[in-house]
């Protein structure tokens, strides 16, 4: 008797079978640039634009102006395409742009937008990093929120082919450095001073968040928060580390309704949030399609040893570990909004661990759409959190700021073009992200 696969090869030949490539042993690997199709994973970078005030208010710092980006943006946005890349978290410069209530200023932002539009980038649009305008004052103002959502909903107006955005960047961070450890802007150092800031910054994204899709109903919101831990090294731990390292979580229970550690709650109620403020805080989560990012850089993670000092811990648990307690926590889709290293040499390792990162975790199930090197170009003072205006350069880019491209960036083109074409999760070409409104409250 003859083996059936005589009569296959005579019938169909030995191999290379007609329809085959469509995801059968012939499929395509995933290999090659970036599609921008719906559901293709979405490499980025995106460009550094921090604008909080310093030294009591006299100085603004704007990373966007220090690094020359108003000037050379049109540069700036053809280095994303050289990358290969679709994808790019920007911002449009909320300081700048809302001059007063119903008054906006749109001339750079009109510029860079059809720049964006013109090179076929899917932008992430950021509408506030860590400052807000002059006559908002700061963080501890109660009409942020209102003022903020005005300007949302002016931009999802003026640029309604734009359907990504992160309302408030890195929520926790902004109130911490501003409210707690007097960095940037009110400069306080008050446990109540940090939940005003919490409560206003958290309320001021829902509502944005809000506006954006009353006029874009299929929104996705990509909600970049800092994962950061703390480890320390005595033999009890102490009561404000253990607190410290449940407030990481605070922004994003208040963002996502989800109910809030008992320890943390007491420390909210004493500092000044009140019973009504926390039940519209948890009445729901924001409309649209919700995207959890979580920036990771190795300094966000710190040993502190038993005489006080600290030393980055610089992957103990790494994006990882502590990106699986985030998703076990809201269960959202994950992006990984941020991640570099200060040390030049360093980075291009630094890059492909947090791919692995990537790819072992989408392995073990938790759908990552995303992976982002932040930033384009390399940093100034960052080292010392913008506190002082030093000017020093911090070389994260994967470009320097003459533009031309380090080691990491060509490791960068390298891994896009390696895996550019694969999808947001595993199986995702039968679940692509779909272009109808959002409608469906996400179940718990």
């Amino acid at each position: 008797m003859k083996s059936f696969l005589t009569h296959i090869k005579k019938h169909f030949g030995d191999g290379s079978y007609q329809g085959d490539q469509y995801g059968g042993a012939a499929g395509h690997d995933g290999s090659g640039l970036p599609t921008n199709l719906p559901g293709n994973f979405m490499f980025a970078t995106g460009i550094e634009c921090s604008y909080p005030t310093i030294a009591n208010g006299t100085i603004r710092r704007d990373l966007l102006a220090e690094t020359d980006h108003y000037n050379r943006y049109q540069e700036d946005l053809a280095l994303v395409r050289e990358l290969g890349l679709k994808v790019l978290r920007y911002n449009l410069p909320y300081y700048l742009i809302h001059k007063a209530p119903g008054q906006f200023d749109w001339e750079f932002a009109d510029k860079a937008m059809a720049e964006i539009k013109r090179l076929g980038i899917t932008p992430i649009l950021d509408l506030m990093h860590f400052g807000v305008p002059d006559w908002v004052g700061n963080f501890q103002n109660p009409e942020l929120p209102v003022h903020f959502a005005e300007y949302c909903g002016a931009v999802a107006r003026r640029y309604p082919w734009v359907r990504f955005y992160t309302p408030v960047n890195e929520i926790y961070v902004t109130a911490r450095a501003s409210a707690k450890d007097g960095i940037w802007n009110e400069q306080l150092k008050d446990d109540r001073a940090f939940i005003t800031a919490m409560k206003h910054i958290t309320a001021a994204s829902i509502m944005g968040n809000q506006q954006i899709a009353k006029y874009r109903p299929d929104c996705v919101i990509v909600q970049s928060e800092s994962a950061e831990y703390i480890h320390e090294m005595r033999a009890v731990q102490s009561p404000e580390i253990r607190l410290q390292n449940k407030l990481r979580f605070l922004s994003l229970d208040l963002l996502y309704a989800h109910t809030i550690d008992s320890e943390v709650l007491l420390y909210c109620l004493d500092n000044g949030l009140t019973r009504d403020e926390l039940e519209w805080f948890m009445a729901g989560e924001p409309p649209g399609y919700q995207i959890m990012g979580n920036d990771y850089y190795g300094r966000n993670e710190r040993i502190i040893k038993p005489d006080g000092n600290w030393c980055a811990a610089e992957d103990v648990l790494g994006w990882y570990t502590m990106t699986r307690q985030y998703y076990e926590r809201y269960r959202k889709p994950v992006m990984h909004t941020e991640t570099n290293t200060f040390n030049a040499k360093d980075a291009e390792c630094w890059l492909w661990k947090q791919w692995v990162n990537v790819q072992r975790i989408r392995q073990d199930g938790v759908p990552v759409v995303g992976f982002t090197w932040y930033s384009l170009l390399d940093q100034l003072d960052w080292d010392i959190s913008l506190a002082e205006k030093r000017l020093s350069v911090n070389a994260c880019g994967l470009y320097d700021l003459d533009r031309k491209i380090r080691p990491v960036g060509e490791s960068y083109k390298m891994m896009i073009r390696e895996f550019g074409q694969i999808t947001m999760v595993p199986h995702g070409e039968m679940f692509e992200l779909t272009s109808r409104p959002a409608t469906l409250k996400v179940e718990k």
